[in-house]
């Protein structure tokens, strides 16, 4: 037996036996230079094939609308986008007169380097969207090559098998056959690539970032893939098999269990109520949120909007994305997260110069704030996408006061900017403020003047407060969320909202971790936003005890002077209130 460990993109357990997928299409490339003379029928050449690889894309579009909805489509709506983009093709026209190459050529060349810059990123959101940028390339440069696709298709297996490959593109995935393909395992891929999104769409258990999976297994091979856990079993041992196939039943019975709880309260046995919400990357994750129950969009992260291909949306372009999530979510809030790149979050467009220190640096509300003009057309797209439901809007890396200040002041021109071309929006859209930098949360008394409401940042707040890179893999296990300063950032920025009468959320890691719920009902917080699959779990942990017990914890964790006692309370809460392993802790 031989185990691999990768990432769990998709829950659930496939047994089976391995169909190991070679995309073969790569033919060579032709590099040969033209005249002058030549330029415009080549790119007349370019047009035709842009139009005939739209028409392909819109037929993929209506098959994903009609297979697993609208949300799902958007992908490929997507990808439509990227090949309607006028300032795209306008770079490629340049190129083509700069370098007099064959349009192919050029084509290639120019995604490559746009998707070089997304890999480059260590955010893995960055790198998965130049999985799109090379679907969308491969499609344009078939049609000028006239490449007819006689290889494997992947709508040909005729039986049921575990699919294993390097990558596959997001169009792969939907003109698969679902009914045969029982797992998914991938070397390349995570959570938020979209063939993930498409595979949790499908219900289809899936591993993937497991990097040489599809050199070590051969067709035919048995495989037990667990989503789950992220992991594949190559010929697992009986006791192995046994333990699996227990674990599957476990799952069914626990979805159905789980499932039970989507339309009951968050509230615990002695009538405290919280909210549960969701945190997004996409629009299509929209009606996976309230799938799980979630009561609204607690982080809708903008960042995906600044990276296709390689410069920020345009307005009407960002409209669209998040009007297509406030409609989904019909009354339910949804919070708007303004771009937060940099850092660790590298644009292509807006960071041209390597920092020293990347995660102390140019990013998140400082570059919104120093690109006024780029930041109202975000804030515009939002204001006039508000008339489709509630939304409220939340500023990253708030240091202090003035920095707040400056963004509602570019918030108030924008709406007088949206007056001046009669364009609605709605009234008294609430503003809040992103407290995830010390700063924030030593003078949150202070920001909740001019805040609307909290969101603890807790990924960042760690980080920042405990001086952690989470991206060092020599020092990120220090990066603990039981931190006794953690937690006390994390209750001083929960008090200075209440005294001002508004509301703390979280949308880090932290809401979603079971190991902390009891914690944090007992610190007040009033929304916990998550990943949208980890909404029931915390749902039943709540609604399993009251706010007295939780308040009694929180002031012992609060008393505590390590990270070793507060977990030790944790634990001994957690033997007193949960029946063994009922929570998976």
């Amino acid at each position: 037996m031989k185990t691999f460990t990768g990432i769990p993109a998709s829950a659930g357990i496939a047994f089976g036996k391995a169909f190991v997928y070679r995309d073969e299409e790569n033919s060579e490339l032709p590099r040969y230079s033209i005249t002058a003379a030549e330029e415009a029928a080549e790119w007349a050449r370019l047009q035709k094939a842009v139009a005939e690889a739209s028409e392909q894309v819109k037929a993929l579009h209506d098959r994903a609308g009609r297979e697993i909805g609208s949300e799902q489509a958007a992908i490929f709506q997507a990808h439509l986008m990227m090949l309607e983009d006028v300032d795209f093709l306008d770079q490629i026209r340049d190129r083509l007169k700069k370098s007099l190459l064959n349009i192919e050529w050029v084509v290639w060349e120019m995604c490559r380097e746009i998707a070089q810059k997304l890999m480059a990123s260590p955010d893995p959101i960055f790198r998965e969207r130049a999985v799109d940028i090379a679907d969308v390339s491969r499609r344009v440069i078939n049609s000028l090559l006239s490449v007819t696709r006689s290889r494997f298709s992947l709508a040909d297996i005729d039986e049921d098998v575990i699919l294993v490959a390097h990558d596959l593109m997001p169009s792969d995935t939907l003109v698969m056959d679902k009914a045969r393909i029982k797992g998914l395992a991938m070397d390349m891929g995570s959570r938020t690539s979209h063939t993930a999104i498409l595979a949790r769409a499908f219900n289809i258990p899936a591993v993937l970032g497991l990097s040489v999976i599809s050199r070590e297994i051969k067709d035919g091979d048995f495989l037990v893939l667990n989503g789950s856990s992220g992991t594949v079993a190559l010929d697992p041992d009986k006791r192995t098999l046994a333990r699996q196939e227990d674990e599957e039943r476990q799952y069914r019975d626990q979805a159905d269990r789980l499932g039970v709880l989507r339309e009951l309260p968050a509230e615990t046995t002695d009538g405290w109520r919280v909210a549960l919400k969701a945190n997004i990357e996409f629009p299509e994750e929209a009606e996976r949120a309230l799938h799980y129950g979630a009561e609204g969009i607690g982080l809708y992260r903008s960042e995906f909007l600044y990276i296709t291909p390689g410069k920020a949306a345009e307005e009407e372009t960002q409209y669209n994305a998040y009007s297509r999530v406030l409609k989904a979510m019909g009354k339910l809030p949804v919070t708007i997260r303004t771009v937060d790149v940099g850092g660790d979050k590298v644009s292509p467009e807006l960071l041209t110069v390597n920092e020293k220190n990347p995660l102390l640096g140019w990013r998140a509300i400082r570059m919104s704030l120093a690109n006024p003009e780029l930041f109202k057309v975000q804030l515009r797209a939002i204001l006039r996408a508000s008339v489709e439901g509630n939304v409220r809007i939340m500023f990253p890396m708030i240091s202090g006061i003035e920095e707040l200040e400056q963004a509602l002041v570019l918030l108030d021109e924008a709406r007088s900017e949206c007056k001046k071309k009669k364009q609605p929006f709605a009234q008294n859209i609430k503003a809040g403020a992103m407290i995830e930098i010390p700063s924030a949360a030593m003078t949150a008394d202070i920001l909740a003047e001019k805040s609307d409401f909290f969101s603890l940042g807790t990924n960042d707040l760690i980080q920042y407060s405990l001086a952690v890179d989470r991206g060092n893999e020599k020092v990120n296990y220090l990066g603990d969320s039981h931190h006794p300063a953690v937690l006390r950032f994390i209750k001083r920025t929960i008090d200075a909202a209440h005294e001002k009468g508004i509301k703390a959320a979280m949308c880090g890691e932290l809401a979603g971790n079971p190991s902390a719920t009891a914690i944090l009902i007992g610190l007040g917080l009033d929304e916990f936003s998550m990943a949208a699959s980890s909404i029931p779990l915390v749902k039943q942990i709540i609604r399993g005890t009251s706010h007295a017990a939780c308040k009694a914890l929180a002031d012992e964790a609060m008393r505590a002077r390590s990270i070793a006692e507060v977990r030790a309370a944790v634990k001994t809460w957690m033997a007193a209130n949960a029946p063994a392993g009922e929570y998976g802790i």
